[in-house]
């Protein structure tokens, strides 16, 4: 893990990759050379998505962890049938058992955090015919997610609630919506917001003015390109972004999410039609050097 120096009063900063730049699904045996080799290539912390629960093991994941010298984080997997935007009681108990599933597992590996939409199914799209309509899911989801978010703290974990572009979901876009989802749910201290480089990019009028509006209620971070390749080869407007992180104290992680174009499945759902880097490990490469350069 990072022994840097504090930089400017503030914590160095904590840098991660997600294993969706490699594969998908993640399994033990793919574990097993991923975390020293994440390792190797100088990252602080693995990010692991948890598609299925049990298709790789926590215990084990922990020990490869602890072996390489790196941290873990999770993040929650969403596809139709996982949905808290229902009035469905088997849909929304099963929701909730597989994101407690997912607190669990961040509890064995370390992660403060379960990160990802946990507030619907992505790519479901629902059109509003009014905002009182939409008023009344919003409602619906924090009801549905409080009972979530007592478990995450009760377990020292937060749930991180990522606000998606307009084509993954239709319903929360934009950390403003995100924050009214909080508020509806009394300010639960379980929750917090994942901000993700790509979709603010798209979302967001001014990404680091949304930073500062989500403020303390910032628990993670996704860095990515505008391509959503490596983050650095692109136009957004990372100083700004970073300034406004350091504005609101976050002394959180950072975690580079992209995805491989290899698995039908992951490359439909997040529109990949092409390799984003002359490989994994090149993505990989860039994107911790330039995220080094602004730490």
């Amino acid at each position: 893990m990072s022994t840097r120096d504090d930089v400017g009063g503030r914590p160095p900063r904590e840098f991660g990759i997600n294993t969706w730049v490699w594969t998908s699904p993640l399994t033990d045996g793919e574990l097993e050379w991923l975390v020293p080799h994440i390792a190797e290539l100088g990252y602080d912390f693995v990010e692991m998505p948890v598609e299925e629960p049990g298709v790789w093991d926590a215990d084990k994941a922990a020990g490869l962890l602890a072996d390489s010298n790196v941290g873990g984080s999770i993040c929650c997997v969403m596809p139709p049938g996982r949905d808290l935007a229902t009035e469905d009681a088997d849909t929304i108990r099963n929701t909730q058992q597989y994101l407690k599933h997912c607190v669990d597992v961040a509890v064995k590996v370390g992660s403060g955090v379960v990160a990802g939409p946990t507030f619907s199914s992505v790519g479901r799209l629902v059109r509003f015919s009014d905002p009182d309509e939409r008023a009344s899911m919003i409602d619906l989801v924090a009801r549905n997610l409080v009972p979530v978010a007592d478990y995450a703290a009760e377990n020292g974990v937060k749930i991180a609630i990522e606000p998606l572009n307009r084509y993954e979901s239709s319903f929360i876009n934009t950390v403003d919506q995100a924050l009214d989802l909080i508020e509806r749910a009394g300010g639960h201290e379980g929750l917090g917001l994942l901000l993700d480089s790509y979709h603010m990019n798209i979302e967001e009028r001014d990404p680091a003015a949304a930073v500062l509006a989500a403020g303390d209620r910032v628990a993670h971070v996704h860095t990515c390109g505008t391509d959503r390749g490596a983050p650095g080869r692109d136009q957004f407007g990372w100083d700004a972004f970073f300034d406004a992180l350091d504005k609101v104290g976050y002394s959180g992680r950072y975690a580079v999410e992209s995805f491989t174009s290899d698995n039908e499945v992951i490359a439909t759902a997040t529109a990949i039609w092409r390799p984003l880097a002359d490989s994994p490990d090149a993505l990989a490469s860039d994107g911790l050097a330039f995220l080094r350069s602004r730490s």
